[in-house]
């Protein structure tokens, strides 16, 4: 197969592989000897997108938050066009009309940033999962342990919830962070930590008294859900710098919606595992200035501010490992890029596959240094994280919110930065060998992108499907023009 280079650095120089004030606006780079061949999807302000290699569209649905491709070929998004915050969901057909639709009709539930439709093999029926901020009340903190000093944070207090709803539109399993809630303040509440015990002795909880960031509103902002069809499990990731698995079959009943949601409120659901800031759970150091005040390591700290956390699918290299993209705004690097993470959490301290999760401190970490060239100091890094990227150059990718990170079938990952509505593919070794920008901003359909503020031409999520994929088998994908009208 022929080479192909693309395409427009004759034309100007792109502002986001270097730096530059402008540049062009979609195909920017394309090595198609190197590339998962296949088709592209994304959605942008109120529109969703499939585009081929060369960014030619080929389809689009009249939707565009978060839009999750079903195997039907239908699309489901969020009901409203803010993945922060939304009423519930709706689902549109290959052909665009609506085939189904959820609304949130509790008011202290508040859906937000993602869900997943699955196949719930105890039910044998599809079903949703979302993520919701349930409002908890000041008193109710405090009955939990929260310490009363911080009450003044508890005015419309929020902890996050999974819901699981049928197509029928009922609840049939939920899961909720407050009910898997440790502390050391009050002896008298039943989830203290007991006696000559500690908060590290209970890694499948959260601890409520976090020092410095007491229970508020929308506390752990989590903002990305995945299911594990195998395992029966779910991930869940919070913005603070975590991600959680837990036990989905474990703690699910069926036809016993008030069954199961009492069954997931116990020790059923408390965490399997979790991953990115062990001193959370008093296992590790967190991060700190250092004594010459210019200057701060990350401690024992692997995430900051992360999202799209998801599990590598059976059948694509590296099955059964974590993806997340670490937006790192918070690791207190001097040259602040993201990283594309993929965690083996069965790894031990000897790297040995366990075939189980292992206690990421109890896997160890070593030091990496990333040279003198990055102006970046050594960090410890997880024994369990077993591929990473990251630009070289501190503005090359990255993005401070949103984001994804997706697995191709010839070992290569897609990534997107969300504020600079930037895709790339990377190849295991690090080389970029696709490249694209989101032509879609606030101020229209743009050929050439100008310097703007962040979130101009933000793009959420991203996703490559194979010619293959099921929702593509059998569809017609007639390549049109550009979005922008290039041919």
């Amino acid at each position: 197969m022929k080479r192909v280079l693309i395409l427009y650095a004759m034309l100007a120089t792109s502002a986001f592989a270097y730096e530059a004030f402008q540049g062009p606006t979609e195909l920017l780079y394309w090595d198609s000897t190197k590339t998962a061949d296949g088709y592209t999807f994304f959605g942008v302000r109120g529109t969703t997108y499939l585009i081929d290699m060369q960014g030619r569209v080929v389809h689009t649905w009249p939707i565009g938050t978060n839009p999750h491709l079903l195997d039907d070929g239908s699309v489901l998004d969020a009901s409203t066009d803010d993945p922060s915050g939304f009423g519930g969901f709706k689902q549109v057909s290959w052909a665009g009309s609506n085939v189904w639709s959820y609304t949130e009709s509790r008011s202290n539930y508040v859906p937000h940033h993602d869900f997943v439709r699955i196949y719930n093999p105890k039910l044998g029926t599809n079903t949703t999962l979302y993520i919701a901020n349930k409002t908890i009340t000041s008193n109710e903190c405090i009955a939990v342990g929260c310490n009363p000093a911080s009450a003044s944070f508890y005015t419309n207090a929020q902890m996050d919830a999974i819901i699981e709803v049928d197509m029928g539109g009922n609840i049939v399993w939920e899961w909720a962070f407050a009910n898997h809630l440790i502390q050391d303040f009050d002896a008298t509440k039943s989830n203290y930590v007991g006696v000559a015990k500690t908060i590290a002795d209970y890694p499948g909880r959260l601890n409520c008294n976090l020092p410095g960031r007491p229970v508020q509103r929308d506390w752990l902002h989590c903002n990305s859900i995945d299911y594990n069809q195998t395992l029966d499990q779910i991930v869940i990731n919070s913005v603070g710098g975590e991600f959680y698995v837990i036990d989905h079959g474990g703690s699910f009943l069926t036809n016993n919606p008030t069954g199961s949601t009492s069954l997931a409120a116990g020790s059923a659901g408390d965490f399997l595992y979790r991953f990115g800031d062990a001193a959370r759970y008093s296992q590790g150091n967190p991060p700190s200035i250092l004594a010459n005040w210019t200057e701060s390591t990350t401690g024992n700290k692997q995430i900051g501010g992360a999202h799209h956390v998801s599990w590598v699918p059976s059948g694509m290299p590296g099955a059964g490992h974590v993806l997340i993209f670490n937006n790192a705004q918070n690791l207190f690097e001097h040259t602040q890029q993201s990283y594309a993470l993929e965690i083996n959490p069965d790894l031990d301290a000897s790297t040995n596959n366990t075939g189980g999760y292992v206690n990421p401190p109890a896997a160890g970490y070593y030091s990496w240094d990333p040279g003198h060239n990055s102006d970046k100091a050594a960090r410890l890094l997880s024994n369990q994280i077993v591929w990473f990227w990251y630009s070289k150059a501190s503005h090359g990718m990255f993005s401070h919110i949103g984001s994804s990170v997706q697995r191709l079938a010839n070992t290569n990952t897609l990534v997107c930065a969300d504020t600079e509505g930037h895709i790339i593919e990377v190849t295991p070794s690090g080389e970029v060998v696709w490249e694209y920008i989101n032509p879609v901003t606030s101020d229209g359909i743009l050929k050439f992108k100008r310097d703007n503020w962040p979130m101009y031409n933000s793009i959420f999520r991203a996703y490559r499907y194979q010619t293959n994929a099921p929702p593509l088998v059998g569809r017609t994908l007639t390549p049109g023009n550009t979005i922008t009208g290039r041919t």
